[in-house]
C-alpha cells in the first residue's frame, strides 16, 4: 500500500494538516447554544470572522450548529444570503453523465456501484456519452456533469489518464463549448493511484483535454473517525484537502459539499464546515478561484446498504433538522460562500424551494438525469426542466435566471 502522500505535491501535503480542522479539538467550554443568542451581532461576527484554527471559532460554530430550527435561526440565514447576493434565484441548464457505475470501493452508504457483471452493472461507451451530448447541447445545455466509479479497467493504450482525457474530447468534439464539470477529488486521485504518477500530472492533463472544474463529492464528512465507518476504503479526510488545495492552485473551480444526517456529530459539522473555510481562505489568498458553491446533501438510505439504513433508522431525509442544517451553514461559511444550493434529487423540488427561503439562492441544475441519489431512494427524481426550476422560484416571489456553471451569466448564444 503506498503512503498516504504519495502522487500529491509536498507543500500541498502540508497545508492539509493546517487547513484540516479535527472535531476532536479542545473547545473554550461546553457549547451551550442556549447561552448564545442569534441577536448578539457581535458573537455573530466574531463567528464569521474568526480564524477556522481557533478554539473560540469551533466552539462558536459547534454552538451556531447545536440551534434547532426557528424562525429566527431561517431570518438570520435568509438575511445574510440577502446581504450577500440578492433576491435573484439561480439555476444552471447541465447533464448528468455518471459513466459507470463499475467501482472496486464499497462504501457503506452508496446503492450505485456495482461489480462487473452484476445485475444493473454499465459502462457506457464514448458513443452513447456522445449522443447524450448532443441531446443536452441542443437542449440548451451549457455544462455537462460528469462523475462514475471507479473502474481499474477504464485504460487506453495502459493508461488510466489517456482514457480519461479521451473521454473528454470525446464529448467536447459532441458538444463544443459544454462546460466540462468533472472528476472528485476521489477520482483524480484514483487516476494517479492508477498511473503512480503525480497528482499534478492527472490535473494538468485532463486540464489540457478540456476540464473547466470539478465537482466537490467525495468530501462526505471530513472527519477521519466518521469515514472509518462510513467509507473506510476512500480517500482521507486529510488527502481529499490536499487534493483540492492542487485543484485550486491550478486554476480549477470546485463546489464544496456536505453529506449530512447519518453518523456524524454536531462536532463533524462544524469541524466539516470550518474546514471548507479554511481551503476558501486559502484559495482566495492566493487568487484563485476556489469553491464557486457549497451544497448539502442529505443522506438518502432507502436502498442503502442495510448495515447503515439499520443504524441511522431514515430512509429519507429529516426535512425540518436539513432545513436548520442549511440556515447554520450559510451563518458558518458566511462571506467566503456566497452561493448555496440545495439538492432537489434528494429534498425533493418542494422541499428545495422552502430551502431558499432558509439562506440558499441557487436551485442547482437540471440534471436530465440522475442515477446515483435516485439509486439510494431519494424521492426527488432524476431531472427537471428549466421551467419547473423558474416556477419554484417565482411561487416565492423571487426573481429568477439562468446561470453558467461558475455563476456567470449565460451568453446570448447558448
Amino acid at each position: 500500500m503506498s503512503e498516504p502522500w504519495a502522487w500529491l505535491e509536498a507543500s500541498a501535503w502540508q497545508a492539509s494538516e493546517t487547513v484540516l480542522v479535527s472535531p476532536d479539538r479542545p473547545r473554550d467550554g461546553a457549547p451551550e447554544h442556549s447561552l448564545w443568542d442569534l441577536h448578539q451581532q457581535q458573537d455573530l461576527q466574531e463567528l464569521l470572522s474568526a480564524s477556522p484554527s481557533s478554539d473560540r471559532s469551533f466552539a462558536l460554530a459547534h454552538r451556531l450548529l447545536s440551534l434547532p430550527a426557528s424562525g429566527l435561526l431561517r431570518e438570520q440565514a435568509d438575511q445574510l444570503r440577502r446581504e450577500l447576493v440578492g433576491e435573484t434565484v439561480t439555476y444552471v441548464v447541465n447533464r448528468n453523465l455518471n459513466y459507470t457505475n463499475h467501482c472496486l470501493q464499497h462504501c457503506s452508504f452508496c446503492a450505485f456501484r456495482r461489480d462487473p457483471g452484476a445485475s444493473g452493472a454499465y459502462w457506457h461507451s464514448f458513443e452513447t456519452l456522445q449522443a447524450r451530448a448532443e441531446e443536452a447541447r441542443a437542449l440548451g445545455a451549457t455544462e455537462l456533469c460528469i462523475q462514475g466509479g471507479l473502474n481499474p479497467e477504464a485504460r487506453l493504450d495502459g493508461s488510466a489518464l489517456h482514457y480519461y482525457q479521451a473521454l473528454l474530447e470525446a464529448l467536447s468534439e459532441a458538444a463544443p463549448g459544454l462546460h466540462l464539470h468533472a472528476f472528485s477529488p476521489q477520482e483524480l486521485l484514483f487516476i494517479a493511484e492508477q498511473d503512480q504518477i503525480p497528482l499534478q500530472t492527472v490535473i494538468d492533463g485532463l486540464k489540457a483535454s478540456g476540464l473547466g472544474s470539478i465537482p466537490g463529492t467525495a468530501a462526505e464528512v471530513l472527519s477521519e473517525s466518521v469515514r472509518a465507518r462510513l467509507c473506510p476504503e476512500k480517500l482521507s479526510a486529510r488527502q481529499w484537502c490536499a487534493v483540492v488545495l492542487q485543484v485550486h492552485r491550478s486554476g480549477l473551480p470546485s463546489t464544496a459539499t456536505l453529506m449530512a444526517g447519518h453518523l456524524e456529530s454536531t462536532a463533524d459539522r462544524a469541524a466539516h464546515l470550518l474546514t471548507l473555510v479554511a481551503l476558501q481562505q486559502a484559495a482566495w489568498q492566493h487568487q484563485h478561484s476556489g469553491f464557486s458553491e457549497f451544497v448539502l446533501l442529505p443522506f438518502i438510505g432507502a436502498q442503502a446498504p442495510a448495515a447503515l439504513r439499520q443504524r441511522v433508522g431514515r430512509d429519507q431525509p429529516d426535512q425540518g433538522s436539513m432545513l436548520a442544517l442549511t440556515a447554520q451553514a450559510r451563518l458558518l461559511l458566511g462571506a467566503w460562500f456566497p452561493n448555496h444550493q440545495p439538492s432537489w434529487v434528494k429534498l425533493t423540488l418542494a422541499g428545495a424551494t422552502e430551502a431558499l427561503r432558509w439562506g440558499c439562492n441557487d436551485l442547482g441544475g437540471t440534471l436530465m438525469e440522475e442515477s446515483i441519489t435516485s439509486a439510494a431512494g431519494a424521492l426527488g427524481g432524476t431531472a427537471q426542466t428549466p421551467e419547473a426550476l423558474r416556477r419554484a422560484a417565482v411561487s416565492l416571489q423571487r426573481p429568477v435566471r439562468e446561470r453558467t456553471t461558475l455563476y456567470t451569466a449565460v451568453p446570448a448564444c447558448a
